[in-house]
């Protein structure tokens, strides 16, 4: 199975947030969308609007342990990671994905085709398609 076969049963809108936003934005933003992860975009002069990253719970509650309630003011891009974004792409399997946030120990990964922003895969998503494949598969040897 593959990174788009997912894509393909989620909804279309992916979550973003700028980096200039404030955690506390980008915690709203969360708690609206009832998720966990946010693509962070920048303006880039050649490119647009370029995801450079990714936003998490995690992230909140990092900026409020560091830094109390004025966390809650500061910049997502005072917390995110911009030297080199994690991504996949469609045609990527989900073992494939699955190795890759392990290794960096994340969660949530972009997925970008043809250097488009066209959705957000999660471990979440990868364990529900290996359960389902599994489930399948013991209906199938059940009948």
């Amino acid at each position: 199975m593959q990174v788009g076969d997912i894509l393909r049963k989620k909804a279309a809108r992916v979550a973003t947030v700028r980096m200039n936003e404030t955690v506390a934005i980008a915690a709203q933003l969360m708690r609206s969308g009832n998720i966990s992860a946010l693509v962070v975009k920048d303006v880039v002069r050649t490119e647009g609007n370029t995801p450079v990253g990714m936003f998490t719970e995690r992230d909140v509650v990092r900026a409020i342990a560091q830094y109390g309630a004025a966390g809650a003011n500061m910049k997502v891009s005072q917390f995110v990671s911009v030297q080199q974004l994690i991504s996949c792409t469609p045609s990527d399997t989900l073992e494939h994905v699955r190795r890759v946030m392990n290794c960096e120990h994340i969660r949530h990964l972009p997925v970008i085709d043809n250097y488009s922003l066209i959705g957000v895969i999660s471990m979440r998503d990868i364990l529900a398609a290996f359960d389902e494949e599994a489930t399948a598969k013991e209906t199938v040897y059940a009948a």
